[in-house]
């Protein structure tokens, strides 16, 4: 069954994150098509946007405290996963000292990204967030539309081009908004443990923006969230990403049932083009 809420439990800082990210940059791309041996046509997406050695480093608030930090890194080089050239993605994220006391988190995501389709032929996770701990490790197999998971034991039925939590963000990182109308909807199917996820977000214009990094030429993003226990209103998130090639994540902000969260681009390395969006 597909559901359409990616969060089930009181979700950390970093986990939120993540998750927030696939919602604000997630839309379908035209997708042009390499025949494989097997008679199955991956697409050719291919990658303009992000290139090897790539690192992003975010700060994540909860309200006016200093909680946590997040790093996202790209490999050095390409890695053959399921007989494809991949890219190793990996996103880490941590509290700070001060803040393990109130709520310890530990968190490992990886992805196996598929340099020319651009979506994941394996993903696994590895996640400690105070007393809970959680492990994943999913093989993609696009070919039969199916995904073998460890959490779930088996093989799932999936939708063509199913992504993971962190191999979306780096698919739509290659987006092209440049004719997107304000309020224009987009839906993409992930993966998140032992389900797959109907997501939604709007286009919502442009904006600059004041950061650590420096004044930012932004895109504005609204995820179409659903009403819980953790979020009072579908439109209480926004997520601005660079209006430039590299299609940085720059920031996320999201009211919250308990407060309010606030992620911010530190620094970046080894970025693919011209940071043209800083100002």
């Amino acid at each position: 069954m597909r559901k359409q809420n990616i969060i089930r439990r009181k979700p950390s800082g970093i986990t939120m994150f993540i998750g927030v990210m696939i919602f604000g940059l997630m839309a379908f791309m035209p997708a042009e098509n390499s025949q494989s041996a097997s008679g199955f046509e991956y697409r050719a997406l291919g990658n303009q946007a992000f290139g090897y050695n790539e690192e992003l480093s975010f700060r994540v608030h909860y309200g006016f405290i200093n909680a946590a930090v997040i790093d996202m890194k790209v490999g050095s080089s390409p890695v053959l996963v399921n007989n494809r050239n991949t890219y190793y993605i990996k996103a880490e994220g941590r509290t700070i000292s001060t803040f393990d006391w109130m709520f310890k988190v530990r968190d490992k995501f990886e992805t196996y990204l598929d340099q020319d389709a651009l979506a994941p032929q394996k993903y696994q996770k590895a996640v400690i967030e105070d007393s809970y701990k959680d492990t994943d490790v999913v093989i993609f197999k696009h070919e039969d539309k199916n995904l073998y998971s460890s959490k779930a034991k088996g093989k799932l039925t999936m939708p063509e081009y199913t992504q993971d939590i962190v191999s979306a963000l780096y698919y739509a990182r290659n987006l092209d908004f440049s004719s997107a109308t304000k309020g224009k909807e987009y839906p993409l199917n992930v993966y998140l443990d032992e389900e797959i996820y109907n997501l939604k977000f709007k286009y919502d214009g442009k904006e600059t923006i004041k950061t650590d990094v420096g004044k930012v030429k932004c895109i504005r993003l609204v995820p179409k969230l659903v009403v819980d226990r953790v979020f009072k209103n579908e439109d209480d998130m926004t997520v601005w990403i660079s209006d430039d090639a590299n299609r940085i994540p720059i920031r996320v902000k999201a009211k919250i049932a308990v407060g309010s969260l606030k992620v911010d681009l530190t620094s970046y390395k080894n970025l693919r083009n011209p940071f043209s969006a800083l100002q």
